[in-house]
């Protein structure tokens, strides 16, 4: 539902903003009871049948926005609780990422098939003559009828029906999560099973209710900005057209400064050294030690193949993700400096929080988080007139943003590094792909070829804190990569940073 301004979009756009003003404020945190009431007004219900609900409901998104836990349903507790321990420039989340807010789940039906208006009571009835199950009954006027009791969910009919009346409809959420990792609580509202998610957010993005949320170190960034800290923004490549028409590139480093960040980068000049770390490595490795090799740069693709193919856990690239490289490398050019990584991706939420990265990214927000700080801030993007362009990072690096960009950019340099050298690539979108063509590799159809893993369908375009619609982000990319000055990732001024980034 990207590039749809709905009103599950204006609910949590309100709340970002509202978390940031307030933290912006400082002070009396306390009073975080009253922003229900100033981001849901008035007396008569907007969004549901009950005003209550709706601020219940935005109370729990509040929380999270703030990186606080749910409130259990069945004890009290302020909105307030916890609040003064989240109110600190360092917090990192407390498992779990993505949440379910349990009273706007609206309980729907896993699995079911029902006959619309559409039916036209034909003489023919091949709903009934193909259900295996004598699941179909008629009314008086020949309309069909699907007895829930005896129906196995086969869908034959909806195959058969001449007029498309017949419909499938599944739990949207459940349908949008790859891992097969949401179901049914006791009272039939949607349930996470943690051990299968892996935080692509597919499900945040799907749910038409609004029920499912990620939670955000927004409070915690601006608490670390208030407080004097010096804080690099570095900025994935999906950013373009993210924040609106009026935000191009070339102003994005004027509008950070004015949240009060002290250095803008890109990180396509991190996704550069990842080309080069995973040129080098497949170049090495394949056929030499290993069949084939996938990429590393997506987290939730990255986890999701560890979980499900252990076997083939080792054949997927050990190089930093570009996150992690452009960290390092602002790190290293400015010490003691905090990084924030401003991208479309939950699940780099989750890779941040790793002990092994939480030294190099101290903070991980959306596009759409950092939406809340402008609107927060009262930035207008028209009035701002200094322009500074992106230079650092290739057409490669930029190119990151779109399903294919990193195995294209990598069998790039490959061609560059060793002109021999064949390089057979294979790129999927969407975890059920990835895990087909996982099935394949390890079917032995993949030998000696590159393979790409992203865990949202069109790339990191289509992350679940984007904002925009998926082909019109990817425009905006394939654009933005033109504007580079240097093609390759081959090119890039910063090679020579490599070595030092991989021994810290």
């Amino acid at each position: 539902m990207r590039g749809i301004y709905s009103s599950v979009t204006d609910i949590r756009r309100k709340v970002f903003t509202e978390v940031a003003r307030m933290a912006y404020e400082g002070g009396d945190y306390s009073r975080i009871e009253e922003l229900p009431y100033t981001i849901i007004p008035g007396e008569k219900a907007s969004y549901r049948g009950s005003i209550f609900l709706e601020r219940a409901i935005v109370s729990e998104r509040i929380r999270l926005a703030m990186g606080l836990n749910l409130r259990p349903l069945d004890q009290h507790a302020p909105l307030s609780y916890g609040v003064e321990e989240s109110a600190i420039p360092e917090k990192y989340y407390e498992p779990p990422l993505i949440n379910i807010i349990k009273f706007a789940c609206n309980s729907c039906p896993e699995k079911r098939f029902l006959v619309t208006d559409g039916c036209q009571g034909c003489l023919a009835h091949p709903c009934k003559e193909v259900c295996p199950k004598d699941a179909i009954s008629f009314d008086s006027h020949g309309h069909s009828h699907i007895d829930p009791a005896k129906c196995i969910k086969c869908g034959r009919c909806a195959t058969v029906c001449p007029y498309h009346a017949i419909i499938k409809q599944e739990r949207p959420c459940a349908v949008a999560c790859g891992m097969g990792a949401i179901h049914s609580d006791s009272l039939g509202r949607a349930e996470i099973d943690y051990d299968k998610c892996v935080s692509c957010g597919m499900c945040l993005v799907n749910c038409p209710f609004g029920a499912i949320s990620d939670k955000s170190q927004i409070f915690q960034l601006i608490q670390a900005l208030n407080a004097g800290e010096k804080v690099i923004a570095i900025i994935a490549p999906a950013f373009v057209g993210q924040l609106g028409p009026d935000m191009t590139p070339d102003k994005l480093k004027t509008a950070m400064k004015m949240l009060g960040f002290r250095h803008v980068a890109e990180v396509a000049v991190g996704a550069d050294l990842c080309t080069l770390d995973e040129a080098k490595d497949f170049l090495e490795k394949v056929p030499a030690e290993q069949p084939f090799m996938a990429t590393s740069c997506c987290p939730s693709w990255s986890v999701m193949a560890k979980k499900l193919f252990p076997d083939l856990a080792p054949y997927i690239s050990m190089a930093l993700t570009p996150m992690v490289l452009t960290a390092r490398l602002c790190k290293r050019q400015h010490p003691g400096e905090k990084v924030v990584f401003i991208g479309p991706c939950s699940a780099k939420k989750l890779e941040a929080s790793r002990r092994s990265i939480r030294s190099d990214v101290d903070f991980v927000l959306t596009f759409e988080e950092v939406m809340g700080m402008f609107e927060a801030k009262g930035i207008d993007f028209d009035t701002i007139t200094e322009t500074h362009p992106l230079r650092e990072g290739t057409a490669a690096g930029r190119g990151f943003a779109v399903g294919g960009g990193v195995a294209a950019a990598v069998k790039e340099a490959i061609s560059h590094i060793d002109p021999d050298r064949e390089v057979k690539v294979v790129a999927a979108q969407g975890l059920e792909e990835c895990k087909k063509m996982l099935m394949l590799a390890k079917a032995g159809k993949y030998n000696g070829y590159l393979l790409e893993g992203m865990g949202c369908p069109g790339g990191c375009v289509a992350g679940a804190g984007t904002l925009q619609p998926i082909e019109r982000s990817i425009a905006n990319i394939k654009a933005y990569t033109n504007q580079a000055e240097d093609k390759s990732a081959t090119e890039s001024k910063y090679e020579i940073e490599l070595p030092l980034l991989l021994e810290d």
